[in-house]
């Protein structure tokens, strides 16, 4: 019996050691776009309609408005704030994470635009000075990375509405030469819509 205790013992002391060396192992650091997730998904594919789909985003675009967010040349209430706790060693890293997810397409809230938002997004509207929006984003809205235009297919139609008016009022600013901001102050609220609703089934 003192031979069965002490291996007993034995074991259990052991098995002591090994917990304790499983314990101290450290643990791996957070990945750098952990705190985009909660909003973004953890596939770049959000579920709030006014938080942006980032899967398959150029990441050039994306690096971009991380930077502008940090530098103050984009505003948002959350996202100024979100962006700080990326540091500016990883935002390449943020970016190319997301850019490599494949984005999921939605219906359209308002099925009935979607026929007049593709002809404007193709052919513009030469009678208001509305170039066509598939010049710079792509005929499938897969946007230009090297030139750091975005993708705008699947996007979440609420979002996109929310960002075309902001640049027709000037409050969203971060767009190069004004080119943005000058299709949009051109655009009716119904064009913008009709956008938006084609966009998200691409």
């Amino acid at each position: 019996m003192k031979y069965l205790a002490a291996a007993a013992l034995l074991l259990l002391g052991t098995g002591g050691v090994a917990i304790a060396q499983e314990s101290s192992a450290p643990a791996e650091p957070p990945k750098p776009w952990a705190t985009c997730v909660s909003c973004h998904g953890a596939d770049g594919n959000s579920v709030n309609p006014i938080w942006p789909k980032l899967a398959g985003q150029g990441a050039p675009y994306i690096a971009k408005q991380l930077h502008d967010f940090k530098g103050g040349r984009r505003a948002d209430p959350l996202m100024s704030g979100m962006a700080m706790a990326v540091p500016d060693d990883k935002i390449d890293e943020v970016s190319a994470y997301f850019a490599e997810q494949q984005v999921q397409p939605a219906a359209p809230v308002k099925p009935e635009l979607v026929e007049q938002g593709e002809k404007l997004y193709v052919a513009g509207n030469p009678a208001t000075g509305i170039t066509a929006c598939a010049a710079c984003h792509g005929p499938n809205g897969n946007g230009n990375p090297a030139a750091k235009f975005p993708a705008l297919g699947a996007q979440h139609a609420a979002y996109t509405i929310k960002q075309l008016q902001m640049f027709r009022d000037g409050s969203r600013a971060n767009d190069p030469n004004q080119m943005m901001r000058d299709i949009a102050t051109r655009l009716s609220e119904q064009e913008i819509e009709a956008l938006a609703m084609y966009l998200s089934t691409l």
